[in-house]
């Protein structure tokens, strides 16, 4: 693979790149006795994070299951540049591989993952997004069409609305709190559909943006990163549980075909570790973090009963429908086949 593509890299991503070494594979596909370097990113998480963690944790499995043969340069929180711009990269080949949230600007249907209320607790979840669920083999030929070799989810928890100083439970309640929201549909909209004004702006914004102002709070992170991260500022957290946080395990396509059959099972089932330890890992994470914001003075609302299936159906019936003309008609009803109904 060569580093220098038609499209330009960021001066960030060429600085950085440089001191990983230049191509670490020919144009020719490699054999699985030659050793090479892979690049893994995210723009998440540091080293510290679960994330973080997880990248090294798939790292070393690669590194280990190929005899020291395959190592890996891991960035993490957006070393090589904007969301936007590593995905970009990806799917260029120039990134190898990420733990990431898909962009929705090469295909609309991979915001199928952010839809709003698709699953509504964990065994839902569990159901869905296991090795053979019905939404993993949903989303994997989507991935395929864009040039993405998608190994599964990366489970976080479920979402909700994080604020400073301000708190709604209702959808009245929240008219005029600005929301941050991740950039891509649904996420924005599922933030206006809930009562807030969403704001849409990269993670590496977001601290500035809530000093500043120009937010009033997060909005879809797991609690983890809004405690984590922002909790020297924001003093609410809201479980809406409107958003089930998953990001993927992917590769780029053009990587994936350089690498010999031997290559791609060592990197293939290194990446099944990964995603079968975060699923048992996931839940345990979800409630040690309520715990400990709760214990670190940030206010915690759960919401449930009436109130969550008022919502579900609320959120549901506006955004479900915007969903179609993205995703299709085909992808939808496999959801609403498989969706689970408020109870």
């Amino acid at each position: 693979m060569e580093i220098l593509k038609t499209m330009k890299l960021s001066i960030r991503a060429i600085a950085l790149m440089a001191c990983a070494g230049a191509a670490v594979f020919s144009t020719q596909t490699m054999a699985s006795n030659d050793s090479f370097k892979l690049r893994l990113a995210t723009v998440e998480g540091d080293k510290s994070s679960p994330i973080g963690k997880s990248m090294e944790l798939w790292a070393d499995l690669i590194k280990e299951k190929s005899g020291g043969r395959i190592k890996t340069n891991i960035y993490y929180q957006g070393e090589l540049g904007s969301q936007q711009e590593m995905f970009d990269q990806l799917v260029k080949g120039n990134i190898d591989m990420m733990i990431t949230w898909p962009q929705t600007s090469y295909d609309q249907r991979l915001g199928i993952n952010n839809l709003p209320y698709l699953v509504l607790d964990w065994e839902n979840a569990l159901k869905a997004y296991g090795k053979d669920g019905w939404l993993r083999k949903a989303i994997d030929p989507i991935y395929n069409e864009v040039g993405l070799k998608y190994f599964g989810p990366y489970p976080e928890g479920f979402g909700g609305i994080a604020t400073k100083d301000v708190q709604a439970s209702t959808v009245d309640e929240a008219r005029g709190i600005k929301i941050r929201s991740q950039t891509f549909f649904p996420l924005p909209q599922t933030v206006n559909a809930l009562g807030y004004q969403a704001i849409p702006i990269d993670w590496n914004e977001v601290y500035t943006s809530l000093q500043t102002g120009v937010v009033d709070g997060d909005g879809s992170n797991v609690i983890y990163w809004d405690y984590e991260y922002f909790g020297d500022l924001l003093t609410h957290y809201t479980h809406t549980k409107h958003n089930f946080s998953a990001a993927a395990l992917i590769m780029s396509q053009e990587s994936w075909e350089e690498l010999d059959e031997e290559d791609r099972r060592i990197i293939a089932s290194a990446a099944e570790v990964v995603i079968t330890k975060q699923f048992k890992d996931a839940r345990a994470e979800e409630e040690k973090w309520i715990a400990k914001a709760q214990e670190g003075g940030m206010k915690y609302i759960d919401v449930q009963g009436t109130q969550l299936n008022d919502l579900v159906s609320r959120v549901r019936e506006e955004i479900w429908p915007q969903a179609e003309k993205s995703f299709g008609p085909e992808v939808m009803e496999t959801i609403r086949t498989n969706a689970p109904l408020p109870q």
